[in-house]
């Protein structure tokens, strides 16, 4: 699939010097609207998303996602050599993504004062686990860390259970995202001011904020939301439901009018005349009766007849799909969620298409991820360097 030339984010440079999943994953959502993203990686010690999950004829999968609508070359930053050509290289981006500890980048005199004096447009995003400075900022960081001290796993599993951690980098994920939306914001400071900035994000923060009010809550009234499974303080009935074929559905009732339709649904409307029945907050402290009475009902029928009859009611319902559900489901097929790109190394490919759909300036994955090092004599050639120079910084171990 190739980009249109409308692409809202085509002739934006971005220099990905991140590894593993927020900040690459930052970098990944600008290439997928057009912006050209630069992949830098040391020589002999590759992104390690590379070699995370299965792989396939011994190329990482998980990399053909990461990496995609990205350049890819190879530089060591320690070398004198590939610190010179890094200070090349960002005399001609728009951004930089890093995610070594504090004060890694300074060591190699590359900090901000440094590429700032050759691009004082310049923004540099700067990923770590706990921020640039305050007592933990130089410790090792992981999203499983921002996971556990964010408050998501204390709320999260049974209430008779351990906090359970999310089998996915969800911390990662959720700072990839803001880690965007930050560089953007920078971006459109500079159209006002024409200077570049530092974006400081720290992976315990995003998640703290997609926690919601509970700082708030506990602020104001000492509330300290405890883990509740599937069940919601704010709603019932709410969780997940076993059908008569051994599925689950997840059903939910937030709104009060589709509380309503799920109680006459299932042949329980004198639930709604009791007094309690009249606010979310209430009724999850009901949710047994509520619970047995729509779970019951629900395990007496198929799936596809639960479905279908939750839809004609208008009340809120969606079958708990594995994978394999979602590459068949007829809605994500009908929005080209799972898309399928053309690589040149393990053929066509299936994979999460781009975030958001624009109406009029769309993106698109022009490429999967790409070799090690695939583009490093192009780019460097493009920047000006001879072969000499090139076989220079290759000798001396730079690239």
């Amino acid at each position: 699939m190739t980009a249109p030339t409308t692409a809202p984010l085509t002739g934006l440079r971005v220099l990905d010097l991140a590894t593993l999943f927020a900040g690459p994953m930052a970098a990944t959502l600008l290439g997928d609207f057009g912006a050209e993203v630069v992949k830098i990686e040391h020589p002999t010690k590759p992104d390690p998303s590379r070699g995370h999950g299965p792989s396939k004829d011994g190329v990482g999968l998980w990399w053909k996602m990461l990496g995609r609508n990205k350049r890819t070359m190879t530089l060591d930053l320690s070398k004198p050599g590939g610190r010179a050509t890094l200070l090349r290289l960002a005399e001609t981006a728009d951004v930089v993504i890093e995610n070594f500890r504090p004060g890694t980048l300074e060591k190699w005199d590359l900090g901000w004062p440094e590429l700032s004096a050759v691009n004082p447009r310049l923004v540099l995003a700067r990923v770590t686990g706990f921020g640039q400075f305050g007592p933990y900022a130089h410790r090792p960081g992981f999203g499983t860390l921002a996971e556990a001290m964010s408050g998501f796993a204390a709320i999260t599993g049974e209430p008779d259970a351990p906090p359970t951690l999310p089998p996915f980098g969800l911390a990662d994920s959720i700072a990839g995202l803001t880690t965007a939306y930050a560089v953007m914001t920078a971006l459109a400071a500079r159209g006002h001011t024409g200077e570049g900035q530092v974006v400081d994000m720290a992976l315990i923060e995003p998640i703290l904020a997609a926690l919601g009010p509970q700082p708030l809550w506990f602020d104001q009234l000492g509330h300290v939301q405890p883990r509740t499974g599937n069940r919601s303080p704010n709603n019932a009935p709410r969780g997940v439901y076993r059908t008569a074929d051994g599925t689950w559905v997840a059903v939910s009732t937030s709104a009060q009018s589709v509380a309503e339709r799920v109680m006459h649904l299932v042949g329980r409307p004198e639930l709604i005349d009791e007094p309690w029945f009249a606010s979310g907050a209430d009724r999850a402290r009901h949710a047994d009766v509520l619970d047995e009475a729509v779970g019951g009902w629900i395990a007496a029928r198929t799936r596809t007849d639960v479905l279908a009859a939750f839809e004609k009611a208008e009340a809120a319902v969606a079958p708990v799909q594995d994978v394999r559900d979602v590459m068949a489901d007829p809605q994500y097929q009908a929005l080209d969620t799972i898309t399928t790109v053309d690589d040149p190394e393990l053929g066509p490919l299936r994979m999460q298409n781009v975030l958001f759909r624009l109406s009029a300036t769309p993106g698109a994955i022009r490429w999967a991820g790409r070799p090690h090092g695939a583009d490093t004599d192009a780019i460097l050639t493009e920047l000006g360097l001879t072969p000499d120079d090139v076989t220079a910084l290759r000798a001396a171990g730079a690239l």
